[in-house]
């Protein structure tokens, strides 16, 4: 009577035939082929001393592996789950047959030879990737007397050459104190930043150089070309790699730089911390600097990245001047000349393009130069169209504020325009932009003037960001935003300048409703800046002190408002009034001198 089996379960195989093959696969690699035949030989002894054919990496239909029945569905094939798998150290060796009829098994193929060469290309740029700690202290533009209380924040930053890392500029704002960490070590280093824009420099110890190369850029990437960002953003203290393609490459507008640059959109995820981290191309070189993402209901996996060619005159910039010194501007504002009619207008021949300046910066060096409605055909010999763009790469086109980006200030353009039907070209000098409300402080303390608690100060956005909030374009009065997005300073020196609060005294009863109020003139002279003002108040011999406000609009008719002071009562208030709020000075340091 044969042996009685009970369902559902079959024999166990003998013991040292499990574990001769746990052992082979296992060991394989440190085995000779002589060994493996011979422990083959042992292994098909245990087994009737009959040898097997090789089994197919799938089940055989004609010779199907004996099988458990279970309950549930049947489970699938165990290839169609690794298929395209990368092999491990469990995976079923290889067969191969032997000179003697023999099978011989083979070590499988070991995932580390393969990953070694990825490693040779990734590693060194990865290692090359920093943490960088940042202590803030942002001043109080509300209260320009004092700062607000200090803050820290972490960001990314990738070593280049010359022992220096690049960030980006907010990643230390306001800077107190600025460390750095390799990746991988638990010391900290301490850095001097060079300039506020994207560099900074370890200057404490030159251990953190040791066993770390620089970072290598890239040329601009095409559209669909993968990149791969990394740094150390929220949710871990480790390195982060994110990937994705190039998206769209187009002049960008720069949040925290309120400018537009050429920039470069990706779809690979860029949260904060990932701030200054670089994003490599396939070749492990760095193509751009992680610096914004775009955040809204609509859109997903929207990432900006600063692209080689604003890194690279960044870098030269400040080589070149020992300074960062700014991307210049042609100093125009200019209109689209789409319409055909305006252009028959303007005197425009069928087979010219351009676009009209519809007004020039007084500030610009050359502004005598050019002159409204004058028509710009080309930029250093390159056609404008009438769009304002120019030609770029095969199939793309960008606009023509790129050509003057890639320049350097002081640098000289030679612009071709139409004037009166007539062909002029000038030799226009480039500057940086002049902006009557800047769009940063530069790193300097805010300045203001107190008399009589009348607190003055010059608008900044900075200033109107501390007022009003991040939404300061929707809640900031309409007046100073008008200023802020089409007035032009008038001269270099030029300011802004408001009355921002009224420090309560019996001296200034009526007045306290007066906030960030525009000064026009004091004692019938015009306020140009902050400076001046507080000059001509502090030398008033005058018994009344007039300031001359922003008009408000009564019905149709504009009205002037005035503040009058007693002169020798307002000053002699002032030291008071200072004393009640605890402040040290009447006048930032800056008007001092």
């Amino acid at each position: 009577m044969g042996e009685t089996r009970k369902r559902g379960r079959k024999l166990k195989a003998p013991a040292s035939t499990t574990e001769t093959m746990d052992f082979q696969c296992t060991s394989a690699s440190n085995a000779t082929q002589t060994d493996y035949v011979a422990a083959q030989n042992d292994v098909f002894s245990a087994a009737n001393d009959s040898v097997p054919t090789a089994p197919d990496a799938k089940n055989d239909a004609n010779n199907p592996a004996p099988a458990r029945r279970g309950r549930g569905r049947p489970k699938k094939p165990e290839a169609e789950h690794m298929e395209d798998k990368e092999p491990h150290a469990a995976a079923f060796p290889e067969w191969r047959p032997y000179q003697n009829g023999a099978v011989v098994l083979e070590p499988p193929p070991q995932p580390v030879a393969k990953w070694e060469s990825v490693e040779a290309r990734v590693v060194p740029a990865m290692d090359a990737v920093v943490k960088v700690f940042c202590v803030h202290t942002e001043p109080n533009y509300s209260l320009p007397w004092q700062r607000k209380r200090q803050y820290s924040s972490s960001s990314s930053g990738f070593i280049i050459g010359g022992k220096r890392v690049l960030t980006n500029a907010h990643s230390v704002e306001h800077y107190t104190q600025v460390k750095l960490k390799k990746r991988g070590s638990d010391t900290k280093y301490l850095a001097t930043v060079l300039a506020i824009g994207t560099e900074c420099d370890i200057v404490s110890d030159d251990e953190f150089w040791e066993g770390v190369s620089p970072v290598e850029f890239g040329d601009l990437p095409a559209l669909q070309d993968a990149v791969t960002v990394v740094g150390y953003p929220i949710g871990g203290d480790t390195i982060s790699v994110t990937s994705g393609v190039v998206s769209r490459i187009e002049i960008l507008s720069y949040v925290h730089g309120s400018t537009e640059l050429l920039g470069l959109q990706i779809d690979a995820a860029i949260n904060s911390g990932n701030s200054g981290g670089p994003a490599f191309n396939d070749k492990g070189n760095c193509v751009g600097i992680a610096f914004q993402s775009l955040k809204h209901e609509d859109a997903e996996n929207i990432g900006y990245v600063i692209p080689t060619p604003v890194i690279t005159h960044f870098i030269q910039d400040y080589e070149k001047n020992g300074a960062y010194t700014g991307f210049p501007i042609l100093g125009v504002e200019w209109q689209k000349m789409e319409n055909p009619d305006l252009r028959l207008a303007m005197g425009m021949k069928s087979d010219q393009k351009g676009v009209r300046i519809r007004r020039i910066e007084p500030t610009a060096p050359e502004s005598h130069l050019l002159k409204p409605s004058d028509v710009i055909l080309s930029f250093d010999g390159v056609k404008v169209a009438n769009d304002g763009t120019v030609p770029f790469r095969h199939g793309e086109r960008i606009g023509f504020s790129y050509l003057v980006s890639q320049k350097y200030t002081g640098d000289t353009a030679l612009v071709k325009v139409l004037r009166d039907s007539k062909i002029l070209e000038f030799d226009i000098k480039l500057a940086t932009h002049k902006r009557l409300i800047p769009a940063h402080a530069s790193g300097k303390h805010p300045s203001y003037y107190i008399i009589a608690g009348f607190v003055f100060t010059a608008v900044t956005v900075p200033y109107l960001r501390s007022e009003y909030g991040k939404d300061y374009e929707f809640d900031a009065p309409v007046k100073l935003l008008d200023k802020h997005l089409h007035a032009m300073a008038e001269s270099t020196d030029e300011q802004l300048v408001v009355i921002s609060q009224v420090l309560v005294a019996d001296i200034n009863i009526g007045y306290e409703d007066i906030v960030n109020t525009q000064v026009l003139a004091f004692n019938g002279k015009p306020v140009k800046n902050l400076k001046s003002l507080a000059n001509m108040v502090d030398n008033c011999n005058d018994e009344y002190l007039r300031f001359d406000l922003e008009y408000q609009q009564l019905i149709l008719n504009f009205v002037t408002q005035i503040v009058v002071l007693h002169a020798k009562a307002a000053k002699a208030a002032t030291l008071d009034i200072l004393t009640t709020h605890g402040i040290s000075s009447a006048m930032s340091d800056d008007l001092k001198t």
